[in-house]
C-alpha cells in the first residue's frame, strides 16, 4: 500500500469518526427514543414554565407544529395574549431564529408589515411584539429584534 493510499484511508476514517461524534452529540437522552430535543423545545416554547405553571398543553402544540413559525407565534398570542398584543402580532409576517436555542446567545428576528422604520407606526407595536415573543419563548440570554417591511429596525427585547 502506497503512502498516498494510507493518507487517503486515514482521512476517510477521520471524517467518519467526526461525523459519528457530531451526529451523537445532539442526543440529550442517549438516543433511546429521540424525544429529548423535541421535549426541550416544547418546554422552551411555552409548554411549561420554570415556575411549574403550564401555558399550553403539548397536545395543542402538535397541530401547530406543521404551521410556520409566524403562524405558531400568532396562534400562541391569540390564545394567551392581551388585546393590544393580538393587534400588534397580527402584523407579523415572518419569524426567524426561534427554532434552536442554546441559552448562551439566542437571537430571533420578527418581521412585520409596518412601514416607516423607527419613526413610523410600528415602534409602539414592536415593543408589544417583543414582549409577546418573550412569553412564547424563554431563554437565559435571548434577544428578539423586530423589523418593518423594509427590514429596518423597529425595536428589540430580551426573551
Amino acid at each position: 500500500m502506497g503512502m498516498k493510499s494510507k493518507i487517503a484511508l486515514g482521512a476517510v476514517v477521520g471524517i467518519v469518526v467526526i461525523g459519528t461524534v457530531s451526529a451523537n452529540s445532539g442526543d440529550t437522552d442517549g438516543g433511546s427514543d429521540g424525544k429529548g430535543s423535541s421535549a426541550s423545545a416544547e418546554q422552551r416554547s411555552g409548554g411549561a414554565r420554570s415556575d411549574g405553571g403550564s401555558d399550553a398543553k403539548p397536545a395543542d402544540d402538535e397541530g401547530v407544529e406543521k404551521a410556520s413559525r409566524a403562524e405558531q407565534f400568532k396562534a400562541f398570542v391569540q390564545k394567551n395574549g392581551t388585546a393590544q398584543e393580538k393587534e400588534a402580532v397580527s402584523h407579523v409576517t415572518k419569524v426567524q431564529g426561534a427554532d434552536e436555542q442554546n441559552d448562551i446567545l439566542d437571537t430571533a428576528d420578527v418581521h412585520t408589515d409596518f412601514t416607516g422604520g423607527i419613526t413610523g407606526e410600528g415602534m409602539g407595536p414592536a415593543k408589544l411584539i417583543a414582549s409577546a415573543f418573550a412569553d412564547w419563548k424563554q431563554s437565559e440570554n435571548g434577544l428578539v429584534t423586530v423589523y418593518d417591511a423594509d427590514g429596518e429596525l423597529l425595536g428589540n427585547g430580551n426573551f
